[in-house]
């Protein structure tokens, strides 16, 4: 056997500053130092790029900066990449103001002041004294103030296209290595995606011998699990037929329960040794794919671009697996897909609407507060929502249910979705600290934490040759291709009655319906596309309904899906064969791994039977 490999890509230290013509394009993802801002790259497909942000919760953070080489002193003009996030809901003021400073002096313009979409604000005409100069970003609100890049040319008829296709262009004109694509390696097993599924899905088949990438957007490992989100995992692992499925769960998942905890809570570090150790895997972290190439209506390979430095990668394998939660892969590649609520005639499902809408469950902005020895303030805000005691939630955490989007677009509308979370949080506790009747409980109270990295539950469903309905779950229809059993309840979201007073089309918050279910077998058909052959999908983005989705998307089930489609990888191999052929063919091989399952079962059992209940264990063939 070839020798193990392990790789992860760090982090370049210094600013992509790209020039032509005397027009220098600073990114600022790739400030050498970012100081107290964070990037954000949920919504580069829609914008364009990943971006710095200031997300102090009201506290200024400390300045990001790099230093950029000029090709000759002299006059530039400035333009700067950024929005006003809160003006799609206020014209009061903006909450995301920052100067830009080159060599320690601010420039005139406060930037993050004007546009409500991303625009190029124009920072005047800056005088440089010296062709190596320090630029910064000084955040003055710390609340969630961005951006995205940076120009300083001599051209006085430059102006900055706005347009994302057109600043791609520019992008690669001033800077032609953005469009070299490396060759990342050919590999057995490519999984995009890092949550608990694609996790799980490249353990289980590097320990089975493949050579496997897996290549996560973000630099922690665990998605809505990971510190970054913080839900805690749902379901039973387990289970009839294949009990020893979901021990490779246990042994990666955090030891506690609970949702928005302190970061140490989900144990990142936990998920990232798991991976580590395994010599079989190369880890690309911060790195996103956005393109596939296809030959022959199958997945030749997939890019992805580093979201700190803009390089390019190209990862090539015969088998992919979509674990993005939104189907990213997938769609790329011309998968068919579902979203919104099915009509309930559509798969004979009682819960369904009677006709089809876009209505989907929402993305959570979660946060908790932390008691401190003496008063701690906290801005009155100006830009936030109209507040007052019937709208106030006296509250010092928001849990699962601050839930918003809702009926609204969970991809294309996805940075509308998380700004709107982060907007009802300030605006309450604002209220909360300086105007309301029992202002002086939350007089020593401060926001610890709150999520900039919104948890989404649904957006889009890759379609495979069977799709899992509710009449599947509730009458229990077992069929010869089970595989790891989904065991929460059929657990669907919709606004909160109450919070839809408040805010009509507005609302923030969710409640849940539940329906018991017996732990069912997900049939391995939901686990591959219906029509690109050779892709493979685990978490939320598998073939279900609407409805079907409520049991299946919690993450000791999505996790559980992740192994078993990393042991198909290896059967796929083995076979020189795609997933449809294991199904009608050589399911009994997948069968035997099921059994053998590819986690620790010496571990002891880290789960909560309590949560979203389910009915008892049912044998195979029993009807309710």
């Amino acid at each position: 056997m070839k020798k193990f490999t392990f790789l992860i890509i760090s982090v370049i230290i210094v600013a992509s500053v790209f020039a032509q013509n005397n027009t220098l394009l600073i990114e600022a993802e790739s400030f050498a130092n970012k100081g107290g801002w964070v990037t954000d790259q949920q919504f580069m497909d829609q914008m364009g790029s990943p971006f710095l942000m200031a997300h102090g919760m009201g506290i200024p953070v400390k300045n990001a900066e790099t230093e950029v080489i000029f090709p000759k002193k002299g006059k530039y003009r400035l333009f700067v990449r950024t929005r006003n996030w809160a003006a799609r809901w206020t014209t009061k003021d903006a909450p995301g103001k920052f100067q830009v400073l080159v060599n320690g002096k601010a420039v005139t313009s406060v930037f993050g002041t004007e546009s409500m979409d991303w625009s190029w604000q124009d920072g005047g005409w800056i005088e440089i004294g010296k062709t190596k100069t320090k630029v910064e970003l000084k955040d003055l609100t710390g609340f969630n103030g961005r951006c995205d890049a940076l120009i300083f040319t001599t051209d006085s008829e430059f102006i900055p296209p706005t347009a994302v296709e057109k600043l791609a262009e520019l992008r690669t004109k001033l800077n032609p290595e953005t469009a070299i694509i490396k060759d990342a390696g050919t590999f057995d097993f490519v999984v995009i995606g890092g949550g608990m599924a694609g996790t799980c899905a490249a353990i289980s088949a590097a320990r089975l011998g493949l050579k496997v990438a897996l290549v996560q957007d973000r630099p922690v490992l665990g998605g809505n699990n990971s510190s970054e989100v913080r839900v805690h995992l749902g379901g039973r692992i387990n289970l009839e037929p294949y009990p020893n499925l979901g021990n490779l769960v246990n042994e990666i998942g955090p030891s506690k329960e609970g949702n928005a905890r302190p970061y140490e809570n989900y144990e990142d570090d936990k998920k990232m040794k798991a991976v580590r150790a395994e010599k079989n895997i190369s880890l690309f972290l911060n790195h996103h794919a956005n393109k596939v190439n296809m030959k022959d209506g199958r997945i030749e390979s997939v890019v992805a671009i580093d979201t700190e430095t803009g390089e390019k990668r190209s990862f090539t394998a015969p088998i992919f697996a979509d674990c993005t939660g939104d189907g990213t892969i997938g769609v790329l590649a011309g998968a068919k897909y579902l979203t919104g609520r099915e009509s309930a005639e559509e798969f004979g499902e009682k819960t369904a609407p009677d006709a089809a809408d876009n209505l989907t469950m929402g993305s959570s902005v979660q946060w908790f507060a932390e008691d401190k020895t003496k008063a701690v303030p906290f801005p009155e805000i100006q830009w936030g929502l109209a507040w007052d005691e019937d709208k106030a939630e006296n509250l010092i955490r928001g849990d699962w249910n601050w839930e918003t989007g809702m009926g609204i677009d969970q991809v294309n509308e996805f940075e509308r979705i998380r700004d709107y979370g982060l907007l009802v949080v300030y605006s309450n506790w604002s209220f909360l600290k300086n105007q309301s009747i029992d202002k002086n409980k939350f007089e020593k109270r401060q926001l610890k934490w709150v999520a900039y990295i919104a948890g989404k539950r649904e957006s889009r469903r890759l379609i495979g040759d069977y799709i899992l309905s509710e009449s599947d779950l509730t009458e229990h229809k077992v069929y010869p291709d089970g595989t790891a059993s989904t065991s929460w309840t059929i657990d669907l979201h919709y606004p909160d009655p109450e919070n839809t007073k408040q805010f009509p089309g507005s609302e923030f918050k969710s409640i849940a319906k539940h329906t018991p279910i017996h732990p069912y077998p997900i049939p391995f058909r939901c686990l591959y596309s219906q029509n690109v052959p050779n892709l493979m999908m685990a978490g939320r983005n598998i073939s279900v309904s609407h409805v079907a989705l409520g049991t299946v998307r919690v993450m000791r089930t999505t996790g559980m899906m992740g192994e078993v489609i990393g042991m198909a990888a290896l059967v796929c191999k083995q076979n020189s064969c795609d997933p449809r052929k294991i199904y009608s063919t050589h399911f009994e091989e997948l069968k035997k791994l099921m059994q053998a399952g590819t986690g620790n079962p010496a571990l002891p059992k880290i789960q909560n039977y309590n949560e979203g209940s389910t009915l008892g264990p049912k044998k195979v063939g029993d009807s309710n």
